[in-house]
């Protein structure tokens, strides 16, 4: 085995932290992925993790070989797909992360009509409820509430987006009247686990009712939205993800109107890249054609029209799975 293998294991085990689960992405046993750490730690003269019930986290040593395996690993993906003549081809795989509402309910529908007129290129959809970090090669691309600032990063605004406060018809039947942002005191209120927030762009309540004691929090914009649909209390929801019950309400208009932004990011080496490419430029098209829904002044999202499946450059077929 080549170092190159032992830097290939050595990154999975970090970014997963479970043997099991570097394992699977290796297509190895996870007996063999324990020992080959081991043995490569041997080699090193050096401990790379330290073990416990929790999994293997990296140790001082194991930290600052990551940053130089992760820098190994993309020149030689780039120096491979650079071979292979994949950076004009629309064929391969992309892995796009995103937050996580907008990308179950927004992005996940744009993507499969991307995936019927790309058959070629394979699409792993990652909604997470954090950053993330594509100078780890976590993602080819990544969607954000917050505007990336490293400069190995190329940055797109993606769009603007609407949120309001909600509450369903059944919990304003029985409660008392919302006229003005003091009624608020006498609701329950649901949020975001404030200190676990991973951007302060994200600490709507806090900035609308700064004294707020939410009764309901989660981590999860999707179970704040479930909690308001079955009428537990009043919440701040992105208007795209609102529209899809007819339920909720939206509150106090004239007085409380946010607005945030999506940035589309990607490293540079890979935004070169024809798949990397089409995705992006498919993304802002789908986006500027959803501006209106985006923003709450409909409540119906825009599908691209049906079209044929388009194949990639030089002659490239095939059907997905490929490359």
């Amino acid at each position: 085995m080549s170092d190159w293998d032992d830097m290939r294991i050595f990154l999975e085990t970090a970014r997963c932290r479970r043997l099991v689960d570097a394992a699977r992405r290796l297509g190895l046993d996870h007996s063999t992925v324990s020992r080959r750490i081991r043995r490569f730690e041997e080699r090193l003269s050096t401990q790379l993790f330290e073990r416990d019930a929790q999994g293997y986290t990296l140790s001082v040593a194991g930290a600052q070989l990551l940053e130089r395996a992760e820098q190994m690993e993309q020149f030689v993906n780039q120096a491979l797909e650079e071979a292979a003549g994949q950076n004009r081809q629309l064929y391969g795989n992309v892995r796009l992360g995103t937050t996580e509402g907008f990308g179950h309910f927004v992005i996940a529908p744009q993507l499969a009509h991307f995936c019927l007129r790309y058959p070629a290129i394979n699409v792993d959809l990652m909604p997470l409820p954090r950053i993330v970090n594509l100078n780890r090669n976590e993602a080819d691309l990544a969607i954000s509430v917050e505007r990336p600032e490293h400069a190995s990063l190329v940055v797109a605004k993606l769009c603007d987006y609407r949120l309001r406060l909600y509450a369903s018809r059944d919990y304003l039947q029985q409660h008392p009247p919302i006229r003005k942002r003091r009624d608020l005191a006498r609701h329950t209120l649901i949020s975001y686990v404030e200190d676990l927030l991973f951007t302060d762009e994200l600490n709507y309540m806090r900035s609308i009712i700064p004294d707020s004691l939410p009764s309901f929090r989660s981590t999860s914009v999707i179970s704040q939205y479930t909690a308001a649909c079955e009428g537990l209390g009043v919440a701040i929801l992105p208007c795209f993800l609102a529209a899809r019950n007819d339920s909720l309400v939206p509150l106090l208009e004239n007085d409380i109107d946010l607005v945030r932004s999506f940035w589309l990011t990607a490293p540079a080496d890979r935004r070169r890249l024809a798949r990397i490419t089409v995705l992006w430029d498919y993304l802002k098209q789908s986006m500027d054609d959803n501006r209106a829904f985006l923003m709450g002044e409909s409540r119906q999202m825009q599908m691209p029209p049906p079209v044929a499946a388009e194949a990639g450059e030089a002659g490239v077929t095939g059907s997905r799975g490929a490359a």
